[in-house]
């Protein structure tokens, strides 16, 4: 077989699921272009001021997205600042390609 007619490697394959899971909710792609198009790290009291979600729902689905690097955490005493992790905006419609089969310079990734 050639190279073009190969299924993934399967832990890229296991990357990308992770990725496209974490985005199967609307909640959560409405935080991620929150966040993206805000451009400046948020409090989960703003996140939920912004999207009209309850507090715990939204801190759900931060942590979701956090766990996929989509969105980056950083602490300021005892708050948290949510931001959009901008690798993640720039490799995402990549990583969409590579699924179904375009041809792409590298293999993304969201670190």
């Amino acid at each position: 077989m050639n190279g073009d007619s190969d299924p993934l490697p399967r832990a890229e394959a296991e990357e990308y699921a992770s990725w496209f899971k974490a985005l199967a909710d609307a909640t959560r792609i409405q935080i991620v272009s929150l966040l993206a198009r805000r451009r400046a790290p948020m409090t989960v009291g703003e996140v939920v001021a912004a999207s009209g979600v309850g507090q715990s729902t939204v801190s759900h689905h931060l942590k979701i997205l956090a766990e996929v690097r989509f969105v980056l955490v950083e602490r300021q005493g005892t708050a948290s600042l949510y931001r959009i992790n901008e690798a993640c905006v720039r490799c995402f419609p990549t990583a969409a390609d590579v699924v179904m089969g375009k041809p792409v310079p590298a293999a993304p990734t969201c670190e």
